[in-house]
C-alpha cells in the first residue's frame, strides 16, 4: 500500500554509539537489523539493514555524541515494516524503553515509537490508510 503523506523510499542514515559492537548486537536482537559489514581494529562502525533501509554505525568520537549524553533527543529514525502490531511486541518484549505506544495518526500511519539503548528514537510504522496531506490540514508544496 502507498500513503501519500508518508512516502517510504530510502535513505542512510548515519547514526552515532559509543560501543558498535553492543549496538550491533541490539539493534539485531531488539529490532531485527541485520548486519552487512563492520569496519575499523576498534569496529569503529558498521552497515546495517532493516528491509531496504540502510544505516551506518559509528562509534563516538569527540563532537559526536549521543542523546543519552546530552540529556536529549537528536533525531528521530523512521521505518516501514510489513507487520508493526508483531514489530511492537517483539520490541517491547525484547525489553525496549516504548515512548508512544502503538496507535493510529491522523495521516494515516499505523505507528509506535522506541527508544534505543543510546537513547536514539525511532518510529515503526505501517501504512493504515492512504490519506492526502490535505485531508489532515497540511499545506502542499506546488512547483
Amino acid at each position: 500500500m502507498k500513503n501519500r503523506s508518508v512516502p517510504s523510499e530510502s535513505m542512510i542514515a548515519h547514526v552515532v554509539y559509543k560501543d558498535v559492537e553492543e549496538a550491533i548486537a541490539w539493534l539485531t536482537k531488539v529490532f531485527g537489523f541485520r548486519e552487512n559489514y563492520r569496519y575499523g581494529d576498534r569496529v569503529d562502525g558498521a552497515q546495517m539493514r532493516f528491509g531496504s533501509a540502510v544505516m551506518m554505525l559509528q562509534r563516538a568520537r569527540p563532537g559526536r555524541f549521543i542523546p543519552k549524553e546530552i540529556g536529549g533527543e537528536t533525531q528521530s529514525l523512521s521505518l516501514f515494516v510489513d507487520d508493526v502490531r508483531t514489530h511492537y511486541e517483539q520490541s517491547r518484549n525484547a525489553g525496549a524503553k516504548i515512548v508512544e505506544d502503538l496507535k493510529e495518526t491522523g495521516y494515516g500511519e499505523l505507528q509506535y515509537g522506541v527508544e534505543d539503548l543510546a537513547g536514539h528514537h525511532w518510529l515503526f510504522s505501517q501504512h493504515a490508510r492512504d490519506v492526502s496531506p490535505e485531508e489532515w490540514g497540511a499545506r502542499v508544496a506546488r512547483s
